[in-house]
């Protein structure tokens, strides 16, 4: 559109929203400072480059356009006029929901609205999950590793936008159509196309990243793996995940722990689980043994006449906790009761009077016999 063109819209727009026209109607005081600052921005060449490349205006924007490749910015508080009614110019009733680019062309463009492709917006970077193995004692202890990252940047030289602003041209990847055919399995079917959102048109895409917005970067991150963690632990490496567009942040990385297992410990939840064997004067008679723990050896006292399958706790000797970096798991041993492969004569005649002294049947006691 011609400086002329937008002058006189800007006119109308100005004299039907002025507030000497509406007084007390605070609806059409703030169409009136948009409409005013919608032509502060396409009224000045500078502003509207800026605006014609990003979809929106801010002085950082502005700021990182001026200064080319390599320049960083922080996303401000952006004039967006794709919420901005410029059909009140020509319509009676000043109908809404009309986006400011299709009125702008109904305006200006010969009277023919037609459909630009959208412009983009700031978006957070995608969250990047990675998978590690640890062993059982890993998870326990919590380690520190440096890790190779395959994960992308925003774009130097378009600064996320995907193109440089250049005039629109008939979208390469959907042929103009707006619509691209997709394969699943033995169907085809039609989906819109991404490239340009649908409309069959798109800008240039940056000769530097493809129209990508972002670049793709392998980067050694440094992670610290708590302990405690187990299979299935999720631990959040901020800001390191898939570069944002537009100066928005970076997704997360997220580190997926999947844990071995251990010879003679099992683990549910904060609380390990052993089995221990035990003699048979030990059983009978009690002991204090000796017993292995997550962390180190640990006394356990067993009580005489101690049976099979039977579980002790030591309390505080388990893994510890995601949720509470003092607090622990128990561990719960379990005895079981072996006998000797190799009995000697001395050995089975005392058997024999044991078992004359002692004449408890536990069958009859369960009422088997």
């Amino acid at each position: 559109a011609k400086p002329e063109e937008i002058k006189k819209a800007y006119r109308r727009l100005a004299r039907k929203y002025h507030p000497d026209v509406n007084p007390g109607d605070k609806s059409a005081e703030e169409r009136f400072k948009q409409t005013t600052e919608a032509f502060d921005v396409l009224s000045d060449p500078k502003k509207r480059a800026v605006y014609d490349r990003f979809g929106q205006y801010s002085d950082n924007l502005a700021d990182a356009a001026a200064k080319g490749a390599g320049a960083t910015y922080t996303r401000g508080t952006p004039f967006d006029f794709s919420g901005f009614d410029w059909g009140a110019a020509t319509t009676a009733g000043g109908g809404t929901g009309s986006s400011f680019r299709d009125i702008f062309a109904d305006l200006f463009g010969g009277g023919k609205a037609e459909r630009e492709p959208p412009r983009p917006q700031p978006q957070r970077g995608a969250d990047i999950e990675m998978p590690l193995s640890l062993s059982f004692e890993e998870a326990i202890t919590g380690l520190t590793t440096n890790l190779t990252v395959n994960r992308s940047d925003q774009c130097s030289r378009c600064h996320g936008a995907g193109d440089t602003g250049g005039s629109v041209m008939t979208c390469p990847t959907c042929k103009g159509s707006g619509q691209v055919q997709r394969a699943g399995g033995r169907l085809r079917f039609t989906q819109e196309c991404t490239d340009c959102g649908g409309t069959g048109k798109r800008r240039p895409p940056c000769s530097l990243c493809k129209g990508k917005g972002t670049l793709p970067k392998t980067e050694n991150v440094k992670v610290r793996i708590p302990a405690g963690v187990d299979t299935g632990s999720r631990v959040r490496i901020p800001g390191k995940g898939e570069g944002g567009r537009l100066g928005a942040p970076p997704g997360d990385l997220y580190i997926i722990t999947n844990v071995g297992k251990h010879k003679y410990f099992t683990r549910k939840g904060d609380n390990i689980y052993v089995t221990v064997p035990i003699t048979v004067p030990e059983a009978a008679l009690g002991a204090k043994i000796e017993v292995p723990t997550v962390t180190g050896k640990a006394q356990l006292r067993i009580s005489p006449g101690t049976q099979s399958g039977q579980k002790f706790r030591l309390r505080g000797r388990g893994a510890p906790s995601l949720r509470d970096p003092n607090a622990h798991g128990d561990q719960f041993v379990e005895v079981q009761v072996t006998l000797p492969k190799v009995i000697s004569e001395e050995t089975k005649e005392l058997l024999r009077r044991y078992a004359q002294m002692n004449v408890e049947n536990p069958r009859v006691a369960m009422g088997l016999e």
